[in-house]
């Protein structure tokens, strides 16, 4: 996509540019799979329906907005590289975040994705899993046979990033068994920690893996994987705001879907940390032991936003964006790929609900 050198090109073109470029390379990746998980993993990434038939039109693939893909690519060319020295890389992320969104799928016992069926709902656990596991290895492959003189540091970036992303996963299964209140309750700090693992961990990994591709210093590596942890928390402070308040047609999924399934999400934690009658009352209706029909999660959202949980949600999800921008302007970076990253930023945290 070429635009006039005046013009700044909006979210939706840097966006759509970068999954041009990668796309290709990801289609390749793919294909290399068993024509069984193959096809999964074409019907998880929105270019074919159940039973392998490809999706028409030039909108198929499109679900998901390849933030993370972009991330490396922009990042890449931030440090100093080219966006051909990301593609592997963005290759690599688009595969693992896939793969963390069948297990998670699974884990959650969530049907739709997407306005689609989960794969393990499509297909099946067992199958779901297998396909997981082989995006997992396909992308430390991708990544290690990429040809990229740096290509040994961006396998042993990518492996930490997956510590990361099991540590955010246990804790936020371990939280589901832990109290609404008391000592053992999950604190909004807690959480924070959690989401930093969880979805800070792949973002940060996309906006290094670009800086370590293009062989950026370590000061510069850090400084955009930093930038890229705090977007991914913003991002997940506005997911847990969908998950309560979001459009269906926005998420892809039924509305209050967190709340009925009693997910310990950061608006409802900071709702029942303040103190005062509404969180009182949320609390009372968390513990009843029953479950929440629609008259009672909306009664709930309603109680989340009156004990200050939306606004609290919002104020962290600003604050992240805003250090994320620090983190950009803590190093020398190339000036117009930090235009295009930072004209993302809003982007993706102003999601509609």
């Amino acid at each position: 996509m070429t635009l006039p050198a005046t013009a700044q090109a909006t979210a939706p073109q840097i966006l759509a540019r970068c999954r041009d470029l990668v796309r290709p390379a990801l289609t390749q990746a793919v294909r290399r799979l068993h024509p069984w998980p193959a096809e999964m993993a074409a019907f998880s990434l929105g270019w074919s329906e159940v039973g392998g038939r490809p999706v028409p039109g030039p909108g198929a693939g499109s679900h998901g907005k390849g933030v993370r893909q972009a991330l490396t690519v922009l990042c890449a060319e931030a440090a100093g590289g080219s966006a051909e020295d990301a593609v592997a890389g963005a290759v690599a992320v688009e595969l693992i975040h896939t793969f963390s969104l069948l297990h998670d799928d699974i884990m959650d016992g969530d049907e739709t994705r997407r306005q689609r069926p989960s794969v393990w709902k499509a297909y099946g656990t067992g199958p779901a899993v297998l396909t997981g596991d082989a995006l997992f290895a396909l992308a430390v492959e991708t990544l290690a046979d990429s040809g990229n003189v740096h290509s040994g540091a961006a396998v042993r970036h990518l492996a930490g990033t997956l510590n990361d992303l099991v540590r955010g996963q246990a804790e936020d299964l371990l939280f589901e068994a832990r109290p609404w209140t008391g000592p053992e309750a999950v604190s909004p700090q807690e959480y924070r920690s959690m989401a930093g693992h969880k979805t800070g961990a792949l973002l940060g990994c996309a906006a290094g893996l670009g800086a370590v591709l293009a062989g950026a210093p370590a000061a510069t590596v850090d400084a955009l994987a930093r930038a890229g942890r705090h977007l991914g928390v913003a991002f997940q402070a506005v997911d847990d705001l969908l998950g309560i308040w979001g459009d269906p047609q926005v998420t892809g999924k039924p509305v209050h879907s967190d709340l009925r399934r009693l997910k310990k999400t950061y608006p409802v934690l900071a709702a029942v940390s303040a103190d005062g009658p509404a969180a009182r009352r949320l609390v009372a209706l968390l513990t009843s032991g029953d479950p929440l029909d629609d008259t009672a999660a909306r009664r709930a959202a309603e109680l989340i936003e009156e004990a200050g949980g939306r606004s609290a949600t919002l104020a962290e999800a600003r604050h992240h964006l805003e250090s994320a921008r620090d983190s950009l302007g803590s190093v020398p970076l190339a000036p117009a790929a930090v235009g295009d990253i930072l004209t993302l930023l809003p982007f993706l945290v102003d999601r509609r609900m």
